[in-house]
C-alpha cells in the first residue's frame, strides 16, 4: 500500500479545554476585560501525518480518538503526559494517535498574553483519503 494511503491528515481544531483551562467565555463585544484569560495552544502544523493502521484502512474503518495533551510554556508536547481521553473503540487507532504525538507541534497556550504550560484535549480523526489523494476535513 502506498505511503500516502497509510497516512491521514489530522484535523487540529482544538476540541476544548480540561477543567481550569477555559473559564467562562463571554461575547467579546459586550464582555468586560477579565483577569487570567486563557487561550489554548495553537497547532503549528495544521496537517501533520499520523500512520493510519493498515488493517483498519483496508477494511474502510474510520474513527476519532480524543487525546489529552500537556504543552509546556515553549509549546513542546510533554509526551509522557499524553493520555487517551476518549477512545475510538479501536485500540489500533488509539495507539496510532498516541504514537503520532511527537509529530505534533504547537505554539504555547497563553494567559493574559504570556506563554504558559497547559493541558487541553485534541481530536485525531482517522478518515480515508478520497481516490484523488486530497484530504477531507
Amino acid at each position: 500500500m502506498p505511503q500516502n494511503l497509510r497516512n491521514l491528515w489530522i484535523g487540529l481544531t482544538l476540541a476544548g479545554f480540561l477543567a481550569g483551562c477555559g473559564g467562562d467565555r463571554q461575547n467579546p463585544d459586550t464582555a468586560t476585560p477579565t483577569a487570567n484569560r486563557d487561550d489554548p495552544p495553537v497547532a503549528l502544523d495544521p496537517e501533520p501525518l499520523v500512520d493510519y493502521p493498515p488493517t483498519l484502512y483496508q477494511q474502510g474503518i474510520e474513527g476519532t480518538v480524543t487525546l489529552r495533551l500537556f504543552v509546556d510554556e515553549r509549546g513542546a508536547v510533554v509526551r509522557e503526559s499524553t493520555q487517551v481521553s476518549e477512545s475510538s473503540g479501536y485500540s489500533a487507532f488509539d495507539s496510532a494517535a498516541v504514537a503520532g504525538v511527537p509529530k505534533m507541534h504547537f505554539s504555547p497556550g497563553q494567559r493574559d498574553g504570556h506563554p504558559v504550560a497547559m493541558t487541553f484535549t485534541q481530536p485525531v480523526h482517522f478518515r480515508k483519503l478520497p481516490a484523488g489523494g486530497a484530504s477531507t476535513p
